[in-house]
């Protein structure tokens, strides 16, 4: 028979496509193929990679020449990153705006409709940059993986065929509901080394372990930068943090983020980018450094990053993107700081930590905040100190923070010693893989078979829990309970909705021991426990995989390439939908000071986004501003009567719900102001947190201080977003209040403004309001918003 190759080209089921060669070979008259096949190009957009990676180190250069010294990691990739090209000056940290242009952008069910709603009214035909969206929020916990799935397939049909549309017509890529949590896709298909990307979720910074400048932003930011513009930043201050040693036994990456997070609390790292560098860094894998920048955006820092490693490069290669990892092989040397800032980091960075990752102990940091950090051998003294019950009723592992191979490989090696050791499962205990390759590999390697042998159930490839679409049997009974979760965030009701939830955080490997033991004093690197027998045994160490022996595999990613022209699609969105509303442009500033206002409320202590815009079982309603707005402020505490969702309605004198109360001043046409205390609108990127006070009328929000994405989302949405000039001078705010703004009408930067107070027993007092608009973000309070800007200007440019 005569010698023969063929070459056959396979889709994948990603979209994109793998050359195979094979030499037939014969037995008697069947013809055999032993298909060894070499993925040409497995990234996405590699194209526009290399682009960026040719002109890397002339930015660098350029950069180091206008800084005049050596430059940070994140230095290097935010002036490669410059608007204008070539930097030509340096740009002062924490106080300059600059002008960036991101690679891609990114966005989940949840925020991406909102988004989309408005790039909708751009005028644009297609997407600037490489854009996506992630169905992964809409998916509620409750029965198991398939059950759920097809549930919520059914009951969000509406939402997904809007998504699905609107990313056919635009150019933008679709991953389907089941095909992961965004922060896991993105990792495994998106995310490379010296990019940058937006996203509109907070713990987009995980892309950060792979190298990349990730930041959350809200959905009016994704809209420009898909739109064509520019993205502003204020250009951030730089946390450095030295890894030294290397991690072993129980210590976890999740141990270094909880330490961290105890170290700067919710707001220290606002304004900042962590950067960490040290042996330490190095020897850790990429997803274990995914791990701790996905939760930095629990201490307010701007994004996380490592610098490119071995590691990096294994995990490039490990996902089909051999061509990135040689690609940034070639440029090594600009993917990390210079060699002279990290040996004297402290005249570089503005803070520097060191954690020693030989002596790391691992915690459990909780409850309700996720900076109140304790070493698990002081777990058991805290417990008791704070009345915090022990009993854990549910230990829940994976989410965006924890769901990656090695993750759980090292949960498995625990799960196996319940049955080799003769022990049980104490506690309720479920896995929620990050991505169906994750999940399916996990399948195939038979780790699943060992969690449901001890009883554990496994959820869809969402968030589920994680963001509060957890459908928990007994949380409407609000009673007091422990959970355990690697999950990122805690704060009250946000897993289950009951206040009374005592979540705590840990590893993944963490929680499975605890909830192996069903304790939450106890400690697994000292503590026995009885087997069936009566026997003390004890846990051994977990150990894992970096990454899959055999590889990754899948059969269907879940991923919908766009149509090549999507001119021909059509976006239907019915005028009586509940799910979803068309948007309407908000009214351009009067041009006058603001008078009358009344208080709405004044929040007391934490405010975050979940306080302000609830998700859970408000998701479904993410598409349609006003349905939403029924939630806003429901879980704010009064100040007045310490009472969440009971404000007095200056109207009547009565008390009632804060948004009924707020639509009875929009009746009336009187605006109102919100104020709040510290880190006001710490936690997500969601906009609605903006969007929703600006639907009904709240003209503006005072607070000691802003969280960066909620502070960006007020200006963005025409909203004033000031902060006390004195914060003392929140408590001369009193419920019967009416205020004026004054200054308005030569509103300019650095210009503090006055805030009249007219009390209702006649008194008077004027106090001063600081904020931080610069020109182009007072444009966005007059015009209304700045989306009314780019309406209006791309109108021009198209007349």
């Amino acid at each position: 028979m005569p010698s023969l190759t063929v070459f056959l080209v396979i889709l994948h089921p990603s979209g994109k496509s793998i050359i195979a060669k094979t030499t037939p070979y014969y037995d008697k008259e069947t013809v055999y193929f032993k298909i060894n096949y070499k993925i040409i190009s497995m990234a996405f957009d590699i194209e526009m990679i290399k682009k960026l990676y040719a002109n890397f180190g002339s930015r660098i250069e350029a950069a180091r020449k206008a800084v005049g010294k050596p430059l940070t990691l994140t230095e290097k990739i935010l002036y490669a990153h410059l608007w204008q090209g070539e930097a030509t000056t340096a740009y002062e940290r924490g106080k300059s705006y600059v002008d960036f242009a991101p690679d891609r952008v990114a966005m989940q069910d949840a925020t991406a409709q909102m988004a989309l709603l408005q790039f909708m009214q751009s005028g644009r035909a297609t997407v600037a940059v490489p854009s996506t969206v992630h169905c992964d929020h809409l998916i509620e916990a409750k029965e198991n993986s398939k059950t759920d799935l097809d549930r919520a397939v059914h009951e969000s049909s509406e939402v997904y065929d809007f998504l699905a549309s609107v990313s056919n017509k635009y150019g933008i890529g679709f991953w389907k509901p089941g095909a992961g949590i965004i922060h896991q896709v993105v990792l495994e298909n998106y995310a490379f080394p010296g990019g940058m990307m937006i996203g509109t979720d907070s713990h987009t910074v995980n892309a950060g372990g792979l190298g990349m400048i990730a930041i959350g932003v809200g959905g009016a930011d994704a809209c420009d930068v898909m739109a064509g513009l520019a993205w502003e930043l204020k250009m951030p201050k730089l946390i450095g943090i030295k890894l030294i040693g290397k991690l072993s036994g129980w210590a976890a990456p999740k141990d270094v983020i909880l330490k961290v997070a105890g170290i700067l609390t919710v707001k220290g790292g606002t304004g900042a980018v962590v950067e960490y560098f040290g042996e330490g860094a190095t020897s850790m894998s990429c997803t274990g450094k995914g791990t701790i920048c996905n939760m930095g955006a629990e201490v307010g820092a701007t994004t996380s990053l490592f610098g490119y490693d071995p590691s990096m490069s294994r995990y490039l290669n490990a996902t089909n993107r051999a061509d990135i990892a040689s690609a940034a092989d070639a440029i090594a040397a600009h993917l990390t700081g210079d060699a002279e800032v990290y040996a004297n980091p402290e005249a570089y960075f503005d803070q520097v930590i060191e954690i020693d990752l030989d002596t790391l102990e691992p915690h459990l940091n909780g409850p309700f905040t996720p900076d109140l950090a304790t070493p698990i051998s002081k777990m058991k003294e805290a417990a008791a100190a704070n009345g915090w019950p022990t009993k854990i009723e549910v230990g829940l592992i994976g989410s965006c923070t924890n769901s990656s191979y090695e993750d759980i490989s090292r949960a498995v090696s625990l799960a196996k010693q319940v049955s080799e050791k003769g022990l049980k499962l104490n506690s309720e205990f479920t896995i929620t893989p990050g991505s169906e390759q994750v999940r399916y590999t996990i399948e195939r390697d038979g780790f699943l078979g060992v969690f449901d042998k001890i009883g554990a159930t496994v959820f869809a490839n969402a968030c589920g829990p994680c963001i509060g679409m957890w459908a928990r049997v007994g949380a409407e009974k609000a009673e007091k309970n422990t959970i355990v979760h690697s999950f990122n965030r805690n704060f009250a009701k946000r897993a289950d909705g009951n206040p009374n939830t005592y979540a705590f955080v840990g590893s993944p490997e963490m929680v499975t021991a605890m909830a192996i033991a069903g304790d939450l004093s106890f400690n697994p690197l000292t503590d026995y426990l009885t087997n069936d027998k009566g026997e003390k045994v004890k846990l051994d160490p977990p150990t894992g995989f970096e990454l899959p022996i055999k590889g990754f595999a899948v059969e269907d990613a879940g991923y919908q390439q766009p149509a090549e022209d999507g001119s021909g699609v059509q976006v239907i969105v019915s005028p009586t939908s509940k799910r979803l509303q068309l948007l309407d442009p908000f009214a351009a500033w009067e041009g006058v000071d603001l008078k009358g206002l009344k208080l709405l409320i004044k929040a007391k202590g934490k405010c975050t986004t979940d306080h302000i815009s609830m998700a859970g079982p408000w998701l479904k309603f993410r598409g349609h501003l006003d349905n939403i707005s029924n939630n806003m402020l429901i879980g704010a505490v009064n100040f007045f009567n310490e009472k969440t969702d009971s404000v007095k309605n200056q109207l009547t004198g009565e008390y009632g719900p804060v948004p009924a109360t707020q639509r009875a001043y929009k009746a009336a046409g009187i605006g109102t102001i919100v104020v709040g205390d510290e880190n006001y609108g710490e936690g997500s990127s969601r906009e609605h947190a903006a969007m929703e006070p600006r639907h009904l009328g709240v003209r503006a929000v005072l607070v000691k201080s802003f969280a960066r994405i909620h502070e960006t989302n007020l200006k963005k949405q025409g909203m004033l977003a000031l902060t006390f000039a004195n914060k003392e001078d929140y408590d001369k705010i009193l419920e019967d209040d009416t205020i004026d703004i004054e200054g308005l009408t030569s509103f300019a930067p650095n210009k503090a403004l006055h805030l009249v107070l007219n009390h209702i027993d006649g008194t008077i007092e004027t106090i001063l309001v600081n904020h931080t608009y610069n020109e182009q973000q007072i444009e966005w309070f007059v015009a209304g918003g700045a989306l009314n800007i780019i309406r209006r200007d791309f109108a021009a440019a198209n007349a």
